[in-house]
């Protein structure tokens, strides 16, 4: 298969990678972000596709920054697997993203009930083999490629981080050939784990069905599929989230110590659950509106904010 071609090169600054020969198409779903085109991440059906209405095809929305400084982040909206909370969890992270640099592509991955494990775990790998994949078009570095998620999307985002392969170098298709693991992780108010008096149980119904094999919920449970490969992270919570208990970001964060996998944790006294970056009411007064300047501290440190030649 051909390499995406870009649509066009960062015309207003905004621009999709449309498959040959077709056009990018706008889901008309209520709720997601109209501002740039829709591009799907497979030509034609993508695998598992049960139709081919807007909820069958899973795709990104790309926010290319002024100032591109060789990273790019695949955003995951949360919504218990059931929702894309796209605005304040999408939008108004690419638009943060884009005003230190970084390029945005936000996914619109497939959600339960009608789409169970590993459906969006696959939607996930797709989008950041994509921007491999494209990454000269996109003006990134291959391994420049982040990923966050908020909620149920931090959970899709340390799935992605804990089950990845390097791709398949025979395949025919450019994306497949490249990578599926993150470069980093940032991981907001994330469900973590499936089981036990932390769960997310409307994020494991969406995800696993409700009567989910205890094997199958296990292997869910991010916090024990840590390796000495997994990412280095970046954890955000709250001590008054009563949506998803700050705990499930202590367990991967003891996970990723344990295997010394360069970590750091905010855990903040207020703050209600899906705050995204505060900016709404007093909730730009809560301390934890400085998680932004903190994230961008620590990637900085880590090297992926230096300006790309």
């Amino acid at each position: 298969m051909k390499r995406i071609l870009a649509c066009s090169l960062l015309i207003a600054f905004v621009y999709c990678v449309p498959w040959p020969g077709e056009t990018c198409a706008q889901p008309k779903k209520p709720g997601l972000d109209m501002r740039v085109p829709f591009t799907p991440l497979w030509q034609g059906d993508a695998p598992g596709a049960k139709g081919k209405e807007p909820a069958d095809i899973p795709g990104v929305y790309l926010y290319p920054a002024k100032k591109p400084n060789g990273t790019a982040i695949v955003v995951c909206p949360g919504g218990g697997y059931g929702g894309h909370a796209m605005d304040h969890e999408g939008l108004q992270i690419a638009d943060w993203l884009n005003a230190n640099g970084i390029t945005a592509v936000v996914l619109k991955y497939r959600l339960g009930p009608k789409y169970n494990h590993p459906i969006p775990l696959g939607d996930a790998q797709r989008a950041i083999r994509y921007v491999r994949a494209n990454s000269k078009e996109l003006r990134v570095y291959p391994n420049r490629v982040g990923i966050l998620g908020f909620s149920a999307g931090g959970h899709l985002a340390s799935t992605a981080g804990t089950r990845f392969d390097l791709g398949d170098a025979e395949s025919k298709e450019w994306i497949e050939s490249h990578a599926s693991r993150p470069d980093f992780m940032v991981l907001m108010y994330p469900v973590i784990t499936m089981s036990g008096p932390f769960a997310h149980v409307g994020s494991r119904n969406n995800l696993l069905g409700k009567n989910p094999d205890a094997k199958l919920v296990e292997s869910l449970c991010n916090d024990t599929q840590v390796t000495k490969n997994t990412p280095p992270t970046f954890l955000v919570h709250t001590t008054e989230d009563k949506g998803v208990p700050p705990e499930n970001s202590v367990l991967f964060y003891l996970a990723l110590t344990k295997h010394k996998i360069p970590a750091e944790m905010h855990i903040y006294e207020k703050g209600r659950h899906g705050l995204g970056l505060a900016l709404t009411g007093g909730d730009r007064d809560l301390p934890y509106a400085s998680w932004p300047d903190r994230c961008l501290a620590w990637m900085k440190g880590r090297g992926f904010l230096n300006t790309a030649k």
